[in-house]
């Protein structure tokens, strides 16, 4: 007599690299998708920085660095997009986009999705440096389907890096800038990192030095919760108390914005050895958002 199968695990996750969606040009967004075993309690897009590509939030040089798996273990679905002009896009976009450009091409490619996927109770987006500054922008702007928050990491209001510090043509930057001391990485860091690195587009280079002056209207027109998270070593922005108090009020719409630090940390955070602690922190942050839904009368996925 033949034993029964064994129950299947509830923590298993499916993680695939995928094309996410073509738009009527032909042009396609590539990126990492990670689902849950049932359906969704949520659905994070995650914004990769500059220089980067989706496989950011996907880090293998230590157990728990990825946030497509711990993601997925908690019930949610990641997708991690190769911003345009990185991944399936860059043979089309050399030259990359300007932040108005991806904004309206991203949030095109989530109402493609949305129409044959599952986002449970709604879209979490998770932004890194550049990716940040499109997340923002893209919350501004709007999506068609429910918007539960925005948890930023890498970016500020004010810059901290002089002019000769910024991304050079070869997309790069200043590399202590982007990384900081090497003891805030595993050692397999930059072993496992070349396939996440790309080339920086020159069109959104280009537009680093005017995010100070963009910021105020953008921040101004997002309705949804915000957490920020500046790593203790951030060298790109200004984090001082002062800075991080007048980022806060730029954002007069948000019900709830958060400011806080990330100890032991550089800039790359989800690379770091805090790159668990960061994720589960964002992760709690989804959680408070959720919360505030349902108790705002919006039932929530069983």
């Amino acid at each position: 007599m033949n034993a029964d199968p064994p129950p299947p695990d509830p923590t298993r996750t499916t993680k695939t690299t995928r094309i996410i969606a073509k738009d009527a040009t032909g042009i396609s967004l590539s990126g990492l998708l990670s689902t849950p075993p049932r359906a969704p309690r949520a659905t994070i897009l995650a914004l990769h920085g500059g220089g980067m590509t989706a496989g950011y939030f996907d880090g293998k040089a230590h157990p728990g660095q990825s946030l497509l798996t711990l993601g997925a273990h908690l019930g949610h679905t990641v997708l991690a997009l190769d911003r345009p002009g990185y991944g399936a896009s860059a043979t089309h976009l050399p030259n990359g986009q300007t932040l108005t450009e991806q904004s309206t091409r991203v949030r095109t490619a989530l109402t493609r999705y949305a129409a044959t996927h599952d986002l449970g109770a709604g879209l979490f987006v998770l932004g890194h440096s550049y990716g940040g500054t499109l997340a923002l922008t893209c919350a501004a702007d709007g999506f068609t389907m429910p918007l539960l928050g925005l948890d930023i990491s890498g970016l500020g209001h004010r810059l901290a890096a002089p002019a000769g510090q910024q991304p050079s043509a070869a997309g790069e930057g200043h590399w202590r800038n982007n990384w900081g001391a090497l003891r805030l990485y595993p050692p397999d860091t930059f072993r496992t990192c070349p396939d996440m690195l790309a080339p920086m587009p020159e069109r959104e280079r280009a537009e680093i030095r005017t995010w100070p002056t963009r910021f105020p209207d953008i921040a101004a027109r997002v309705r949804v919760p915000v957490r920020f998270t500046f790593a203790q070593y951030e060298k790109w922005w200004r984090h001082d108390e002062h800075t991080l108090t007048e980022l806060a009020t730029l954002l007069p719409q948000a019900p709830r914005v958060l400011v806080e630090r990330q100890p032991q940390a550089g800039h790359n955070i989800s690379l770091g050895w805090t790159a668990h602690t960061y994720h589960l922190r964002a992760l709690a942050f989804l959680e408070e958002c959720l919360a505030g839904r349902a108790a705002a009368g919006h039932p929530l996925p069983t």
